[in-house]
């Protein structure tokens, strides 16, 4: 577990493209320690971020836009869809892992929160400052780059809608729409 962390600050480059501070995690975070029990009632993705890692992490007060940064099965243990919702909730814009549990891959693309794999995670430190564009991930701090493995394009497109249900909204929408052409 990294130590103290730097404040979290959203920042902007001269070319407008938004920076990312990573807070790193490592190995095996489980959604328990993602968010806690106590808090499944809750169901507010605002209100549960309030609580994200909580019992693991007090310091974890991100803000629009940063980037959680963790090692292998990112997300194991229960398949309960809060973790990935306290996440998007806290403002989270990836995470990027060097691999995670697969339902909570799953239930995370299918509320719109992109995860990334990305074998190099060791190399990325608590508080660096990320570019993620496209597959790579730029580390401004350190001035290297990180390839991720590419979703496929069917997952990429119900992230870029906002999750399943506006993926399948459109699709629905999209066939009444050629149902009236016809």
């Amino acid at each position: 577990m990294p130590g103290k962390s730097k404040t979290s600050k959203k920042l902007i480059v001269e070319n407008k493209k938004e920076l990312s501070r990573a807070w790193k995690f490592g190995d095996d975070i489980d959604t328990d320690a993602i968010i806690p029990g106590r808090f499944l009632t809750i169901n507010d993705p605002k209100e549960l971020a309030k609580h994200a890692f909580e019992g693991v992490r007090p310091d974890f007060k991100p803000v629009e836009g940063d980037v959680v940064v963790a090692g292998e099965n990112f997300g194991c243990g229960s398949s309960r869809e809060h973790a990935p919702l306290a996440l998007k909730g806290a403002g989270i814009k990836f995470v990027i892992a060097k691999s995670f549990a697969r339902i909570f891959f799953r239930n995370s693309i299918n509320i719109g929160l992109p995860m990334l794999e990305c074998s190099d995670v060791g190399r990325i430190a608590d508080g660096d400052i990320l570019e993620v564009e496209g597959g790579l991930v730029k580390n401004l701090t350190k001035n290297e780059t990180y390839h991720t493995t590419p979703l496929p394009e069917f997952l990429e497109e119900i992230v870029d809608r906002g999750g399943l249900i506006e993926y399948a909204r459109d699709i629905v929408a999209k066939e009444r729409k050629a149902k009236k052409h016809k």
